[in-house]
């Protein structure tokens, strides 16, 4: 089942809650009309009670008592909805006026000292009655008892009407209220209409184009600087794809090539033993380096998809250093470049094959950069943060639009030393990837004093 839409889900609301509101209101307005044709009622019954009990308290002689009748029907003339029974106090019935047949039952509370009210049914018709005690002048310790009927069906006929018309016109406001609603909403919604029509024209080719955050409502301004951030990083990420396919096709390449133009020469005549067994050496140089560059990417790939689970032992990085320094000697000696480790630090926890790969690449590249006659320095400190591990070489100076990409995959500053043969551009992208996979960071700055490498990992848990 299809979703509502946003738009119809706020217009909902809006009438669900115009209904609330309208119920609310509507039962106050009824509850206040009855209890004003009610307070109309008692006000009216009571004024005639008054009328009744200031006659018979006037009354003083059985004479008085036959004068009675005629002067209550002047009193009470003009009001066909009201009846008045006079009981004497052993129940006789002295006096009956008007068209409403009160029930007998409203003599029970002959000689009640105070007013009862009653409301009942009858015919169709709704009518409500006040019985009370009303002494005469002959008995004033007995009084007679004076039932008043009021005919009040008119009144139920009003709020009924009334109710009916209330009910439609709250219908008819919620009615209102969502259609408005629905207009309000979808106007409200018109930038974020805006903001879908445009990411919808968005494609690949396109990955630069950036939503407009000026005049961009607050409620929809971080989900645009948001959007925005996202091509943003997409379209970095889709850059480096497509620079790395490049370059792993241009990487590939070159082997292949010399391959298959050393196959061609040493098909094109026939060779001596030791010459086939040359080209058969060179061949295998090539598929060495293609080798060596796969498992790197293997490598990397694994990093990518957090498949690299470093063992954690204890790792003591100067006895690393110093064992790299004897590799490393033969190479530096050739180049007449000095090794100089300063500084110790505690073990660290993690991977020794990693780390000491890492580390092997980072003194690799500082060997290779570092200018003959000149050293390259290795220090050693732990603080708060963790173990520092510095890798420092004099050399040219990397232009500082380099030091953020040095760690992407075949990134050279210089892409001459590609055709050199020196690496394929892999080594700081795995030392970057086993830093991380040990929870460290790595950074580089460069100055013409030379250039920094500095790995800071967590202290030994």
């Amino acid at each position: 089942m299809k979703a509502l839409s946003l738009t119809a889900r706020l217009s909902l609301l809006f009438a669900l809650s115009a209904v609330v509101v309208l119920l609310g209101l509507g039962w106050v307005v009824a509850r206040s009309v009855e209890a004003h044709f009610l307070e109309l009622d008692r006000h009216e019954m009571e004024g005639k009670l008054a009328l009744v009990r200031n006659l018979l308290a006037k009354v003083q002689t059985p004479t008085d008592f036959a004068a009675l009748p005629r002067e209550l029907d002047d009193a009470l003339v003009g009001h066909p909805g009201l009846a008045v029974r006079v009981l004497a106090p052993d129940g006789a019935l002295r006096f009956a006026t008007g068209e409403v047949q009160v029930p007998a039952g409203e003599a029970a509370g002959i000689g009640l000292a105070q007013g009862r009210w009653r409301l009942w049914q009858e015919g169709g018709r709704w009518f409500r009655t006040l019985t009370a005690g009303a002494p005469t002048g002959l008995t004033p310790d007995r009084p007679d008892t004076v039932v008043i009927g009021l005919d009040i069906s008119h009144h139920r006929h009003f709020m009924a009407g009334f109710r009916r018309t209330l009910a439609m016109a709250m219908a008819l406001a919620a009615l209102l209220t969502g259609v408005l609603g629905w207009a309000a909403t979808r106007a409200g919604l018109r930038p974020l209409r805006r903001v879908t029509a445009l990411a919808s024209t968005l494609e690949a080719s396109r990955l630069g184009a950036r939503l407009p955050e000026a005049r961009v409502p607050a409620e929809i301004e971080t989900l645009v600087v948001a959007f925005n951030a996202m091509l943003a990083r997409l379209e970095d990420s889709f850059r480096r794809l497509s620079e790395f396919s490049a370059d792993i096709a241009h990487e590939l390449r070159t082997p292949v090539g010399n391959l298959m133009i050393q196959t061609q020469v040493a098909l094109s005549d026939a060779r001596t033993l030791d010459q086939y067994r040359e080209i058969l050496y060179s061949s295998l140089e090539e598929y060495e380096r293609m080798a060596q560059m796969i498992s790197d990417m293997l490598f990397l790939a694994q990093a990518d998809n957090g498949l690299l689970k470093p063992s954690t032992t204890a790792v003591d990085l100067a006895a690393e250093v110093r064992d790299l320094f004897d590799c490393f000697d033969a190479w530096s000696d050739e180049r007449g470049v000095t090794l100089a480790l300063d500084g110790s630090a505690a073990a660290v926890t993690g991977d020794r094959p990693m780390l000491r790969r890492a580390l092997s690449n980072l003194l690799t590249n500082a060997i290779r950069h570092t200018p003959a006659g000149q050293s390259v320095q290795v220090y050693l400190e732990a603080d708060t943060q963790g173990t520092r591990i510095t890798f420092e070489n004099p050399g040219v100076q990397v232009p500082a639009e380099h030091l953020p990409r040095l760690f992407d995959r075949f990134y050279r500053v210089d892409p001459v030393r590609r055709r050199q043969g020196e690496g394929a551009g892999l080594g700081l992208a795995i030392v970057k990837s086993i830093v991380t996979a040990h929870g460290g960071t790595i950074g580089v700055t460069s100055s013409e004093g030379g250039t920094q490498f500095v790995i800071v990992l967590p202290r030994m848990g």
